[in-house]
């Protein structure tokens, strides 16, 4: 175990949150991070593909090039927002603070990107690039990078963690599931035949509720082990990486799983507009998503039985057993929501793990390193494998459909629709499997972390009483 005795973050944790339980309160005002989140973000990733090749009037190889150049400026924004969060020292803690300062530009970026200005060619090009980069990147990094942060500030108890993330996820659910189930028919109630104006006029309605809920978020959490932590050089938060291989494979595991969540998000809409003749059955589609509130609830008690690495893989494993049964009913709209509905079930599961398993990646880099970089090794963790995950799950799915010869708001060629069909059901089972490969080699970490937390523990007595 190597020690950096000279680390800018080696104290610790205090000695009352060691085992602090969190109220149903706090953990419901942690639900409401990644509810507005969700709310905004899932937006993005399931309809802005579908805004820029259907009502901003953008090619699909063009829009999926924004799509991919952005994740470059992400590589960026991720690793600074770590830092960012990591030498953030208010009275109001580490993380907490960005909820409060990024609620209002959140909602002004989410809304940007969805208005269509009249502008072409090139113009119109630079200004999707901007405006996407700015809320899906920049701003949504600054947002996503505090709600994993603040996790292993809340409590030391992993259980706790479990439970709070759990929450979590189910605000997540819930986010999901009103952008999913309201954006398109709020998108005609609002623009009566002009998808321009009802895009605006929803993006404000969500923005609004955003911001509602992020301020109520800042209200109601608290940070316990922010005190006793001193900030810390961007050079030390990069050491907090070395060794630590749980770490790694989380990262790598989380950004080939977005790809299969984007595509399935984002090619929903498609799928039931060219493939099945009603574009407002990706209502139905997502949301249905909320119905993944249940696996997500039952993921405590699966931790509990088996532990959480295997919990993810059994997620993985019934999220491709239900795109497999989609694949396998044809048409037939009641057998493919049944399938659907199973593959909402795993992928509520697989998704759901490695935010919480981070908080366990930040106690394994301080133990082999000494440093404490919550702020960056979640940062990297989450937002930037979201974020790149995502961006490859719409750059390959769009490559696909302009390779098959797609042309939006055309009659499709039966080669354009299998592509539809390919990339939106068996794509995301491709991906599952490499996945789950993947985490096999979590195991044996997980198994050291009761030995990690103990060893902190006598640390951070031991600092306490020096």
């Amino acid at each position: 175990m190597i020690m950096d005795k000279n680390a800018a973050s080696t104290a610790g944790t205090s000695k009352d949150s060691a085992n602090v339980k969190l109220s149903v309160w706090e953990k419901t005002a942690y639900s409401f991070t990644d509810m507005a989140g969700n709310l905004l973000y899932v937006t993005i990733s399931s309809y802005i593909l579908y805004f820029y090749t259907d009502v901003f009037g953008i090619s699909v190889g063009g829009a999926g090039l924004i799509l991919l150049v952005a994740r470059f400026f992400d590589a960026v924004s991720a690793p600074v927002w770590g830092s960012i969060v990591d030498h953030t020292h208010t009275k109001w803690g580490q993380s907490r603070p960005y909820f409060l300062w990024l609620a209002i530009p959140f909602a002004v970026a989410t809304f940007l990107a969805f208005t269509a200005p009249n502008l072409h060619g090139t113009a119109k090009l630079w200004y999707a690039g901007f405006t996407y980069i700015l809320a899906a990147g920049v701003v949504y990094t600054g947002i996503q990078t505090p709600i994993t942060a603040i996790l292993p500030s809340l409590t030391t108890n992993g259980q706790e963690r479990i439970n709070a993330n759990t929450f979590r996820m189910c605000g997540g659910s819930i986010g999901s599931f009103i952008t999913s189930t309201f954006a398109l028919p709020l998108v005609a109630f609002f623009g009566k035949g002009d998808d321009k104006v009802g895009f605006m006029w929803t993006m404000f309605f969500f923005g609004l509720l955003a911001v509602v809920l992020l301020f109520l978020s800042f209200k109601g959490m608290k940070e316990r082990t922010i005190a006793v932590q001193k900030p810390i050089p961007f050079k030390d938060s990069l050491k907090a990486t070395v060794g630590n291989n749980p770490w790694y494979i989380l990262v790598v595991s989380f950004v080939i799983y977005w790809v299969a969540q984007s595509t399935r998000n984002g090619i929903s809409v498609y799928y039931a507009k060219y493939n099945l003749g009603n574009e407002q059955l990706t209502s139905v589609f997502n949301g249905l998503q909320v119905l993944g509130i249940i696996a997500t609830i039952c993921i405590p008690f699966v931790v509990k039985v088996t532990n959480k690495t295997m919990t993810m893989i059994i997620g993985l494993a019934i999220g491709a057993a239900g795109q497999i049964m989609m694949g396998m009913v044809g048409n037939n709209f009641t057998l493919v929501i049944i399938a659907w509905i199973i593959g909402i079930f795993g992928a509520s599961t697989a998704v759901a793990m490695p935010f919480g398993m981070l908080a366990d990646t930040v106690d394994y880099g301080e133990w082999k390193t000494g440093i404490r970089a919550p702020g960056f090794l979640t940062a990297v963790g989450s937002a930037f494998c979201i974020q790149l995950g995502s961006g490859f799950g719409s750059f390959i799915p769009s490559k696909i459909m302009a390779a098959a010869g797609f042309v939006a708001n055309k009659t499709q060629t039966a080669h354009a629709l299998s592509a539809i069909h390919f990339t939106f059901i068996y794509f995301p089972v491709i991906v599952y499997a490499i996945v789950a490969a993947i985490m096999c080699l979590y195991f044996k970490y997980e198994k050291m972390e009761p030995q990690i937390k103990a060893d902190l523990a006598a640390r951070h007595d031991a600092d306490a009483n020096n």
